[in-house]
């Protein structure tokens, strides 16, 4: 680690326990401590008893350490904070870089997706839904990936009419064909959907998931068919890696 000019080495190995303790929560007692992180008994004793009367960590009755509350509720202020739009559009652009498509943000309101954000590539096609459309889900890859979370029943309730009305000659006829659809997106991780919701147009979609293990959104690259033989499989690689760093960045594990 280099060294700043105004670094603070108690600061350093305070952040040095606390990581150790995060990750073998309840294990580990003073004596393990300073073992593993080569601090003298004497000073990881004061750093320890320091840490807890400020409620950072928190000692049982066996002597072992683990997160304290005032941790928990500074990580729930951060994530208080987190904007998903903004980092959408940060994040999308590394992917968009590599695959140089558009990428789209989306959640679902009822049966339908609501777009949220859209980043673009340098391709010539014209989408046809922009940021603030709604769209039916099962006729979206979004929408779709998003649908992944319920169980028939509640697949149901959403769509009581079982039958869809097709936006394409390509689009599934009923609940049933996408009950099927989203038991496969769920083994995947990802779908993809081809010409169902607009001809011309393939895509492949990946889930955000919060940090109470929720899918709260979606993203999808979108692009002409005659580019997505070539592109899906990058395409897809790419979209799964962008979802996970969203979901990441907002507290999921």
């Amino acid at each position: 680690m280099v060294k700043q000019k105004y670094w603070v080495p108690a600061i350093e190995r305070a952040n040095s326990i606390i990581e150790l303790i995060a990750n073998n929560s309840s294990q580990l007692r003073l004596i393990d401590l300073s073992k593993q992180l080569e601090i003298n008994k004497s000073s990881m004793y004061s750093l320890l008893n320091t840490l807890e009367t400020i409620g950072w960590i928190k000692k049982d009755k066996n002597e072992l350490y683990k997160l304290g509350a005032k941790l928990g509720s500074y990580s729930s202020a951060y994530f208080s904070q987190y904007n998903i739009l903004e980092a959408f559009s940060f994040e999308a652009r590394k992917s968009i870089d590599v695959v140089d498509e558009h990428i789209q943000l989306g959640r679902l309101i009822g049966g339908e997706v609501f777009y949220l954000a859209r980043e673009e590539g340098n391709s010539p096609a014209r989408l046809v839904t922009d940021p603030g459309m709604r769209y039916p889900a099962y006729a979206s890859a979004i929408g779709k990936m998003v649908l992944t979370q319920f169980n028939y029943e509640e697949l149901i309730e959403i769509y009581p009419e079982r039958e869809f009305e097709k936006k394409t000659e390509n689009t599934i006829e009923n609940v049933d064909e996408l009950w099927e659809q989203l038991l496969q997106a769920k083994k995947n991780g990802f779908i993809t959907e081809e010409q169902e919701g607009a001809i011309g147009f393939c895509c492949v979609a990946a889930p955000i998931y919060n940090k109470e293990k929720q899918i709260t959104a979606g993203i999808s690259f979108t692009m002409l068919e005659n580019v997505w033989i070539k592109k899906q499989d990058l395409a897809t690689e790419e979209i799964i890696k962008l979802a996970k760093q969203l979901s990441a960045n907002g507290g999921y594990k």
